[in-house]
């Protein structure tokens, strides 16, 4: 229909007309084409040749990109699949240093040597400093992990006794494994449960439809500090349960929104344990907060601190500079409480799972049930919910969520790496942010030898399962032959996006097409066969 020929329709039925730009992104949705693609450059080193690729998102949540964020998704599950009930143990060896790695190295030990040198006849490392950091850099690119150094930094350490109301933990030899055990049956079978944890936070009042019954006696100040820690407390019982175990616990775990908007945890953990161990470990878990008090407000509306180049922010009545956040933890003594101690829940589910079982499929599906959604978009209790998420939002506005929070100049110290132009309550950090109600961790937890193999291999092996459906070889690529950049907004050389959505909804389609006709000439050699077999009985 031409424009004229549009714009003489009835205005009613011209509204009720679908947008073509909106049926384009949708047809995008239904054959998997990622909507938001980043464009880049890439120039092969090799030819000369360059050329802009659009590369997919990767957003992991349906409200920035639907189909990225099912195929990261399947890419979870199908990670906690393989992982979850191992029979052969994982094995990760490094590979042996190149020739090139282990130059680099000697000449950072040369650069190193002549830096204390230099340093001790009270000569200028500046130079030297920054030929460190370059070789710093080009040992990561040469395809080493972490630093030559290690950690360089003193780590701030307190008293490590356990609280006198947490119950103490048994805890057995550790020994070289990461399988758990495994059980005869009277078949003569060998079985190897492994188990499905579920905890919780605890109570901060009656709630009823995900909104409390009474908001004035919620404690939201806790709701909200169990947030911003829950994922201390998650590591914490991953420590506890280890020990306990006895072996090299590896798990797959996922955080998760519950009704109330509080978040809570699903964890798949290889091999078993007695289930009132778990309960017993979940129990005795806590994780205090040894930040400065946060409790006391001192400074609030017109009246805040201020900021001076080169000294920080002082204070505005006296003109004292703040205490930094150094000086603040340095000031707390062993007597000194913590800012916040943090616990599960008393409810805690532990079922135990056999590989192959639909209990097990029910629990991958249970695991990556919200893992495309934020935290925020579990709100389904009508106003009331809505309400109650935004008196959750107005308690985390002025909590210090991190270090380097501009909240902590409400109560009188610097905040970590303090700037110029901070504010309470208008901190960017993720915890703050309404999708995320508090909760700023990873939202996928896995241990590092799971499924002996990481995340980006798992989407290699689909990626190999793809190419050879279609008859194309995957041969691997040198890692340096091609050089990436970004592409400068409003580059020529970029196509509109609706063209480039549109190429490769066509791609798509061409590729299904050839899988269907793959399949069906192999159906159709399966029934040639079957016809053969009969003639021939």
């Amino acid at each position: 229909m031409t424009h004229a020929q549009d714009r003489a329709l009835p205005r009613a039925v011209r509204q009720a007309m679908p947008m073509a730009r909106d049926v384009l992104v949708e047809v995008a949705k239904l054959h998997g084409v990622c909507i938001r693609p980043i464009p880049l450059k890439r120039l092969d080193v090799v030819t000369g040749k360059s050329e802009i690729i659009d590369v997919p998102c990767g957003a992991t949540l349906d409200s920035k990109c639907p189909p990225c964020a099912k195929r990261n998704k399947q890419l979870r599950k199908a990670q906690c699949r393989e992982g979850w009930h191992l029979d052969a143990e994982p094995t990760i060896t490094p590979d042996e240093a190149n020739e090139e790695q282990r130059w680099l190295v000697e000449f950072r030990a040369d650069i190193q040597a002549q830096r204390e040198t230099a340093e001790k006849a009270g000569e200028d490392t500046t130079e030297l400093d920054a030929i460190i950091t370059g070789l710093d850099e080009e040992i990561n690119a040469a395809g080493m992990r972490g630093n030559v150094l290690g950690r360089t930094a003193s780590k701030r350490s307190r008293s490590t006794k356990r609280r006198q109301d947490a119950p103490d933990l048994p805890k057995r030899k550790m020994t070289n494994t990461t399988l758990g055990r495994t059980f005869q049956g009277t078949d003569g079978k060998t079985y190897r449960p492994s188990l499905f944890v579920t905890l919780t936070l605890p109570s901060y009042g009656k709630v009823r439809d995900g909104a409390p019954i009474d908001p004035d006696s919620y404690d939201y100040r806790r709701a909200a500090r169990d947030a911003l820690h829950f994922s201390k407390l998650v590591d914490r019982f991953v420590q506890n349960l280890r020990r306990v175990a006895g072996y090299d616990v590896q798990y797959f775990a996922a955080v998760e929104p519950q009704k109330r908007l509080a978040p809570h945890l699903h964890m798949a953990i290889r091999g078993t344990l007695p289930r009132a161990e778990i309960k017993q470990i979940a129990a005795a878990t806590y994780h205090q907060v040894w930040w400065p008090q946060a409790d006391e407000v001192l400074f609030e509306g017109e009246h805040m601190p201020v900021w001076q180049d080169g000294t920080g922010y002082l204070n505005p009545a006296t003109g004292e500079v703040l205490p930094t956040w150094d000086q603040a933890l340095d000031a707390l003594d062993e007597d000194a409480e913590p800012l916040h101690v943090i616990r599960f829940g008393e409810q805690v589910d532990v079922q135990g799972v056999l590989a192959g079982t639909p209990d097990a499929d029910q629990c991958i599906r249970y695991l990556s049930k919200y893992l495309t959604k934020s935290i925020g978009d579990a709100l389904d209790g009508g106003q009331a919910q809505q309400q109650h998420a935004a008196r959750m939002l107005d308690a985390l506005r002025y909590e210090p969520c991190s270090p380097t929070c501009p909240n902590w100049l409400r109560y009188g110290i610097q905040p970590k790496d303090a700037k110029p132009g901070m504010h309470p309550g208008r901190c960017r950090g993720k915890a703050h942010k309404p999708e995320h109600l508090g909760y700023a961790g990873r939202r996928i937890l896995v241990s590092r030898k799971w499924s002996n193999k990481t995340l980006a291999e798992h989407k290699q092996d689909r990626r190999t399962w793809v190419l050879e459906a279609l008859g194309q070889a995957d041969e691997p690529t040198d890692p340096h032959r091609y050089v990436w950049r970004p592409v400068p907004a409003g580059d020529a050389n970029v196509p509109p996006l609706a063209v480039r959505l549109l190429r490769s909804v066509h791609e798509r389609q061409r590729w299904r097409a050839h899988l269907r006709d793959l399949e069906a000439r192999a159906a159709g050699q399966d029934l040639s066969a079957t016809e053969d077999i009969g003639r021939a009985a």
